[in-house]
């Protein structure tokens, strides 16, 4: 968001949502940033950026390199992750996903919507280096979460435009639309190649009981690895670990019924 954008919001909203967009910043897990870094990736004066800077720190929301200068989320930030992760029972996820991982010998991971973006929350892409948040339209994980999208999150229409990573990936939204058409009549997505070359993946829903996907569940391996014959094996064991993952995150009344 500009500078010039942000003033036309009430004085109260323009100052919360300059915070929040500071803390956006951060979310490619990239290095340590300065005020003046803030500032050119946010359209901001060097000064305004300064002083949102400061009020974070102020709240534990950012803390500083006392060599550099630059800044880095700071505790209030890890507190709270750590008691959302807990609250949403993500603890419970792992041995399952490390149990699917072990069966497969393929990467397993779950993640949820926060926007354009699949963010992985609990699996074996879960890593220091790594960054958390995967684009909505070249991911199998994101491919499952637009295909059973809960009410107010958005169609492909709601999308920004779409990046091309390699030349496998969709890049216009009729044909985005159309892929999410043959995910929800498979029940699956597969992104083959569409985010790196030699990667494959396969994901399936975590279905509530209205039929809205709260998670998506992905293997992730070469094409050597998931290859076309062992392909419905592998949806088997993804399924099977989705089921369970119904049972453990989500409550009683929101589940979905028992299969039969």
């Amino acid at each position: 968001m500009t500078e010039a954008a942000t003033t036309r919001a009430p004085g109260g909203t323009q100052a919360v949502r300059r915070a929040l967009d500071v803390l956006h910043c951060f979310h490619d897990n990239g290095p340590d940033l300065s005020a003046s870094d803030l500032a050119r990736r946010l359209g901001l004066s060097v000064s305004t950026a300064h002083r949102l800077a400061r009020t974070l720190l102020g709240a534990g929301f950012l803390e500083q390199d006392a060599r550099t200068s630059c800044h880095r989320l700071g505790p209030a930030v890890t507190e709270l992750g750590r008691l959302s992760y807990h609250q949403r029972g993500l603890h419970l996820a792992t041995p399952e996903l490390t149990d699917l991982a072990e069966r497969t010998g393929a990467t397993a991971d779950l993640a949820l919507r926060s926007g354009p973006y699949a963010v992985i929350v609990a699996g074996g892409s879960v890593t220091p280096r790594m960054g958390l948040r995967r684009p909505l339209h070249s991911t199998a994980l994101g491919k499952v979460l637009l295909a059973w999208a809960r009410p107010g999150e958005g169609g492909p229409s709601s999308l920004p435009p779409l990046p091309a990573f390699t030349d496998r990936t969709i890049v216009d939204t009729d044909t985005l639309k159309s892929e999410l058409t043959r995910v929800r009549a498979n029940s699956y997505a597969l992104n083959d190649g569409e985010s790196a070359y030699g990667v494959r993946t396969l994901a399936v829903p975590v279905l509530d009981g209205a039929g809205y996907s709260r998670f998506a569940l992905a293997v992730r391996a070469t094409p050597s690895v998931i290859t076309d014959e062992r392909t419905a094996w592998f949806l088997a064991q993804a399924r099977s670990c989705a089921r369970a993952l119904e049972v453990l995150l989500l409550s009683p009344a929101e589940r979905r019924p028992p299969a039969p």
